[in-house]
């Protein structure tokens, strides 16, 4: 089991990943005109529906690496690559292109049920959460490990509920302006995030760097 410390930081990147209060603003466009029960139902659905994928990207993490050939430290560096790439989209407060593009956010809007897709995939539980958590994954085999790693995914899938549930407020609250200022924070601390995997994955790949 790792030090308590490093599952608080999957904590806070995991959240920053997901980003609920920067989809506060998609969530209230693709639900506009549903009653505030199926607004509810929306949220409960979709943050379930994370917390599920993320948990299964857990379990099924190290199959998929070795069913490819692909080592954790390179996996840790694509990873990175990933995150930082939506850092930056985020330090400006633009929606990422890794998650969802232009013409998936069209159809989004034109779906009945937008709970699964685009909420929870991709949009929240997209490519980058789910290299996070397989990344994680591989840092110990221990059940405690594995177990801290379901607690802190279920524990994002809770802040988000909680967020989406209170979206129409939350948006009145805190504006357009509010919430891209928390989007740029959260952004910050991913690129942190992704610095870090991408260091750890080149000093395992090339160790005369060290």
């Amino acid at each position: 089991m790792l030090d308590w410390t490093e599952y608080t930081k999957l904590f806070a990147g995991l959240l920053a990943i997901v980003n609920p209060l920067g989809i506060v603003p998609i969530f209230l466009s693709l639900t506009e005109g549903n009653s505030a029960a199926q607004r509810r139902r929306v949220a409960l659905v979709s943050s379930l529906a994370v917390g599920i994928i993320l948990i299964a990207c857990l379990v099924l993490g190290s199959g998929i690496l070795r069913a490819f050939g692909i080592t954790v430290d390179s996996f840790r560096v694509a990873g990175g690559l990933l995150l930082m790439i939506m850092a930056i989209s985020m330090l400006y407060a633009a929606p990422s292109p890794i998650n969802t593009t232009g013409t998936e956010q069209t159809e989004a809007e034109e779906k009945e049920d937008v709970a699964v897709v685009p909420l929870a995939i991709p949009l929240m539980a997209g490519p980058g959460a789910i290299s996070t958590v397989i990344v994680f994954a591989q840092l110990s085999t221990s059940f405690y490990h594995y177990l801290m790693v379901s607690v802190v995914t279920v524990s994002v899938a809770v802040v988000t509920v909680t967020i989406l549930l209170s979206a129409p407020v939350i948006g009145s609250l805190f504006g357009k302006t509010g919430m891209n200022i928390v989007t740029r924070v959260m952004g910050l601390i991913l690129a942190a995030i992704a610095v870090e995997f991408i260091a750890t994955g080149m000093l395992s790949l090339f160790p005369g760097l060290g």
